[in-house]
Formats: structure tokens, sequence, C-alpha cells
């Protein structure tokens, strides 16, 4: 009965045994076989693996060491290349004088090559992306599949040089890194690095520094950065902390901008921004989730002040930019691009104006391009599909070359699946407003425009507050334009415009002079010179135009004052920006020394010329002078202009005016 349990202990060291000799001694074995050959046995296997899973050589030609360890072990390797495909313009990837990377076993067993860190020594990377979507960094056999990459967590690298190229993309870039000399009780301090070359077309320039870890998809640790960097004609200086440098998980910077034009940026950021003038900006950069934000700058562009706060939100079809701003100061000048007015365009087109005969003919239909005032520049409707924005701007000055009361700019811009709209565009303006809704559909080739303008309350004695005389006038102006057309730019639009136009004055005062001028009254003209020139009452004062396909008909243009009405007739071509007007005098006192002619306004919205008919003038000079020969007192007959003696009825002066024939323009 004793005998049993004697047997059972003696076979239980024998089933150690077994198990020693099936796992134990292997185990022993290989570390022998380590101690006494080393890792470098590993090299062969390594080297053959990679060339058979990427088609590319990888050379290990130094010592190969592994420090053990689960589920990261750490394996260094000296002088190591790795190929780049066939396709690239290097013939390396990778060449470093050493190796060191920590493995996730982990994620090796589910097929991921992820190394939580890798160190560098005096690397040397290039990568490239071709045609077909091949990046060179990818590891299958095409190059194709974004799952093929090694995912590396943390870099750090003593000193080397990076290269990148897109053909495509028109990038081609050289990088140098070198880590800081280390101070007293710190070992590393950081990197610098900088780098050459071209981005998106545009010559590319920076430098910097960050900490000693490049921390690519630490989503915990933030990073140091400080860099400065010039892209074309942008300028871009940030200093603060991005973490995760290859998914921005999160951004805070201090950030600097400048450039010549915020439409530069769209390359860059692939965002619409609209033309302006040279510019800078310094404020704070934000980013978490799907939202970056450009917080309380400020800065200038142009001559015009700029602050406020802009939001770019991510994720759906595409980005929605939101911006509030402000500006103490609003130069009108600097919104000419935004509309398409090339900078110094008004100024340039009268230049050339005034080198051309008064009566030239256009050329091809239209005026010469170099005299045009209206803005030409084409909008580009392709960039406005690549985002949708809510801006709204307020300023509370505004400026302009020529004196204009211009005060307290309202304006919201909404962009819309490429549909801009600026409702409100509203102006203080002479102590009324100009209220404005402009609507572009950007979807449409050409662009299909309307707006509607609204003119309140606008003041004479403000719009006109040179004229030295009483600033007591209540003279207002209302006024309304209902304009739509077709065109990529604001001159084709409103040379293809239809609609209506109109203004009206009901009661006033307007200067005696101005009118007795008008009428070519010489002997009260002598008079108001030698006494000085007073206000007289306005009584009404109406412009009704029909717009057709670009052109301005007359259907009323009335001016009735105390001694003088003028009735006007023609038309305005907005194509070839002439004008061809005519006004003619209905005196209403006695004139003793008068000539009786109508008024011309013609030329060019650059150079007008204004005159009267110089047959007819010099017609009633000739009979003057020819009933002198008679008696001198007849002389003065042909020149007395009686004029109707009594005031006419605003309603009535209307319908003439509209009854008037409609002369052809000029040039046709």
């Amino acid at each position: 009965m004793t005998a049993t349990p004697v047997h059972r202990a003696l076979t239980l060291p024998r089933s150690l045994l077994w198990l020693a000799g099936v796992v134990i001694v292997p185990l022993v074995l290989a570390v022998l076989f380590i101690l006494v050959f080393g890792w470098n046995w590993l090299r062969a296997p390594v080297e053959r693996m990679a060339l058979e899973k990427t088609g590319r050589v990888l050379a290990i030609q130094g010592d190969m060491n592994v420090a053990l360890g689960w589920p990261r072990p750490r394996i260094r390797a000296n002088a190591v290349t790795f190929a780049n495909p066939p396709w690239t313009q290097e013939k390396q990837m990778l060449t470093a004088e050493a190796v060191e990377i920590t493995l996730d076993l982990t994620q090796l067993l589910q097929r991921k090559l992820v190394f939580p860190e890798l160190r560098l020594e005096r690397p040397v990377v290039f990568l490239e992306q071709g045609s077909e979507g091949r990046q060179s960094w990818l590891l299958d056999q095409q190059q194709q599949d974004p799952g093929a990459r090694i995912q590396i967590d943390r870099l750090t690298l003593d000193q080397g040089s990076l290269g990148y190229d897109d053909a495509a993309q028109k990038t081609s870039v050289r990088a140098e890194l070198s880590s800081l000399p280390p101070t007293a009780g710190a070992a590393d301090t950081g990197l610098t690095f900088s780098a050459r070359g071209q981005y998106k077309g545009q010559a590319l320039k920076a430098e910097g520094r960050g900490g000693p870890v490049l921390a690519l998809r630490d989503d915990s640790t933030p990073y140091p950065l400080t860099i400065d960097a010039s892209v074309g004609h942008t300028r871009v200086r940030a200093e603060g902390s991005v973490t995760s440098l290859l998914k921005f998980t999160a951004v805070d910077l201090t950030l600097a901008l400048s450039g010549d034009n915020l439409a530069r940026l769209f390359p860059l950021l692939g965002i619409t921004f609209p033309a302006t003038r040279s510019y800078v900006t310094a404020g704070h950069l934000l980013h978490s989730g799907n939202s970056w934000r450009y917080e309380k700058f400020s800065g200038r562009i142009g001559t015009s002040d700029i602050t406020g706060s802009l939001q770019v939100k991510t994720g759906g079809q595409r980005p929605t930019l939101t911006a509030e701003l402000t500006s103490s100061v609003l130069d009108l000048a600097d919104l000419g691009p935004l509309i398409g007015a090339r900078p110094g365009s008004v100024k340039a087109a009268k230049n050339a104006a005034e080198q051309l005969p008064t009566q030239a003919a256009p050329t091809a239909g239209r005026t010469p391009a170099r005299a045009r005032v209206l803005p030409d520049l084409p909008f580009n409707t392709e960039r406005w599909r690549s985002v949708n924005a809510e801006v709204s701007l307020r300023a509370k000055a505004l400026k302009r070359e020529k004196e204009l009361p211009l005060e307290d700019l309202v304006a919201h811009l909404s962009l819309q699946d490429g549909v801009l709209t600026l409702d409100p565009l509203n102006f203080g303006l002479a102590g009324g407003e100009l209220n404005t809704v402009v609507s572009l559909d950007g979807r449409k080739d050409p662009i299909v425009a309307h707006a509607k303008v609204r003119a309140r309350k606008i003041l004479l004695s403000k719009l006109f507050p040179t004229i030295e005389l009483n600033q007591n006038s209540i003279g207002q102006i209302n006024g309304e334009f209902d304009l739509a057309g077709q065109g990529n730019s604001v001159g084709r639009m409103l040379a293809s415009a239809n609609g209506k136009v109109g203004l009206v004055v009901s009661g006033g005062e307007i200067s005696k002079l101005l009118m007795e001028k008008a009428g070519l009254h010489l002997w009260e003209i002598l008079q108001l010179s030698l006494s000085g020139d007073r206000l007289i009452k306005l009584r009404c004062a109406v412009a009704d135009f029909d717009v057709k396909n670009g052109k301005m008909q007359t259907d009323a243009l009335v001016l009735d004052t105390q001694v003088t009405t003028l009735l006007g007739s023609g038309n305005i071509d907005l194509a070839q920006e002439r004008l061809d007007l005519t006004f003619n005098q209905k005196t209403k006192d006695t004139s003793p020394l008068a000539l009786r002619s109508p008024i011309y306004v013609r030329g060019t919205f650059a150079k007008p010329d204004v005159g009267v008919d110089k047959t007819r003038v010099a017609a009633r000079a000739l009979g003057a002078v020819a009933l002198g020969l008679v008696n001198p007192f007849l002389a003065l007959l042909p020149l007395i202009d009686a004029g109707p003696g009594q005031d006419s009825d605003c309603g009535q002066l209307v319908r003439d005016a509209r009854a008037l024939p409609h002369p052809k323009s000029q040039g046709q």
C-alpha cells in the first residue's frame, strides 16, 4: 500500500526534465549562440525579408545589436542604407551612420510596423511623391498602399538632411537639421533646422528650432517650436507648441503673418481669401479637434488698420470660415482689389486718357484697355467653391484719395456653395446712407450678378463741402439702383447690365454762380465773380435712367432752380465707358448777356469733355457784331435771354424730359 506514493514522486522530476529539454534548452542554446556569434547573424535574414516585402534593398554594413524586452525590444544597426523605388530621382531613401529603433511586438503581431522611438545618427533622407499616387515612403511593391508605412511616434537625430520632391505640386525642399550643443545641467537642448527650395511653385526659405525629440505622433506631449519662414511673398513667424507634428492634434502659437496679397494664401492653405494690398497681422493661433482659430489679431491691410478674430472649421464638404473684423480707419483704395480694381488703375487711366484725342474712336468696340476706369480683373470663382464663409466687417472712418464724406461701413459677406452675397453693404454718406445688397452666383459662367442700392437722406451741403457758402442747405438726395448683369469682372457685369437707376432731389439750395455758368449767362457770371457767390433755391432734380445691355438711356434728366432749368437727354455706355449727354437751358430771369447753347457732356469716364455748340455760339456772336455795326445797342439783342419768367412744374419737367428724343450714342 506504500509503494504507490513512491512511484509518483519519482515520475515528477522526469516531466520537468522533459519540459526543460523541449523549452529551456533551445533558449539556452540560442543565448549561447548569440554570446558566441553576436547579433550580426540577423542582418542577412532582415535584409532578405525587406527585399521580399518591398522589392528594395536594405543594407546593414555595420554591427547589429538587440536589447531584448517585452513588448518593446531595442535594435541598433550601424551603417544602414535603404533604397528608394526605381522611379525616384535619388537612389537611397535613407543613409545613416546608425539606426536605433524600439519595435512594438504587439503591433507587429497585427502586421503593423510601429516604431515607438527611432534614433538616427547623421541621416540623409530623401522622400518623393510621384505620379499615380506613388509615395516612396510606402513599403508595398507599388508604393500606393497607405497602410504599408512605418509608423514612427518619436524621432531623435543629431545631425542630418532631408529632401522632398513632388513634381506635380511643383515642390522641392532640402532641409538641414542639427542638435544644439548641450548646456550645463541639460544633456539635450533641442535642435535647429533650415530649409530651402520651392513649395507649390513659390520660393521657400525657413529656419527655426524645436525640442530634442520630434513628437511625430505623440498626442499627449506638446512639442516646442519656433519658426521663421517665407513662401513666395508670404512670411510666417510663429512661436509656441504643436502636439503631434504629423497630425497636428493641437496647436498653440503666437503667429505673425505678412505678405503682399491675402489671396496668395490659397495655394498654402487651400482656403480662399480675397485679393488685397500688402498686409501684416499678429495674433494667437489655436487648434483643437476640427477647429482652427486665429484670435485677437491686429495689423493692417494696405493703409487700413484691422483687428478681430477668425475661425476655420474642417470636417464637412468644405471648410467653413467665420470672422468678425473691425477697422478704425479703412482706406477705400484697399478695397479695390476685392472688386477687381487694379491698384492705381483710375489714376493710370486718366493719365493714359490725357495722351489720347478727345474724340478717339474705341478699338474693337471698346475704349483701349489702358484707359479703362471700371474694375476689370476677373474673379477666380473656382476658389469660391473651396470654402464656405461668413465674414462681418465694421469700419468707423473711411478715407479715399479724393474727399468724400463716407463713414460707418457695415458689411457682411456670405459665401455658400460658390454663391457670394454682400448683405448688407452699407455706408454712411453725407449725413445719409447707402444701403446695398449684392449677389454674385459663381456657379454660373459667366457670373450672374444682381445689385440693389438705396440712397437715403444724403445732404447736398455735406456732399459738396468745398463750396464756400452757407452750409444750411436742407436739400436731400434719395435714389435707387437695381441692376442685373453677367460677367466675370465688375466691368463686364456693368457692360451687360439691365435695370433702372434713379435719383431725386427735392428742395434745398445750390450755388447761383454754378447755375449761371450752366445757363451761359455772361453778365450774371461777371457780377457774381465780383460780388461773390450765393445760394439760390433748388426746386427739384431728377435723374432717371433705363439700363439695357450696359447702356444707361435717359428717361428723365432735370435740374430746376430759381434761375435756370436744365433738361438733359442722352446715354451713358458702360461697356465702352463713354458719355453722350446733352443739356438744354431754360432761363427764368431775363439776362442781358447770354450765350444760349446746349451743353454737351461727352468723352470717356477717364477723360470726360464738357463743351457747348460752338457753331451756335459763334452765330450768336456774329449776329451781335452785325447788329452792332448798325447800332451799338442792337448788338445786345442776340445775347438777351428773356426766360419764361416763372417757376416750372417739376412733374411736368420730368414728363418733358422723358419726351425728349434719345440720340444715339457717340461712335454708333
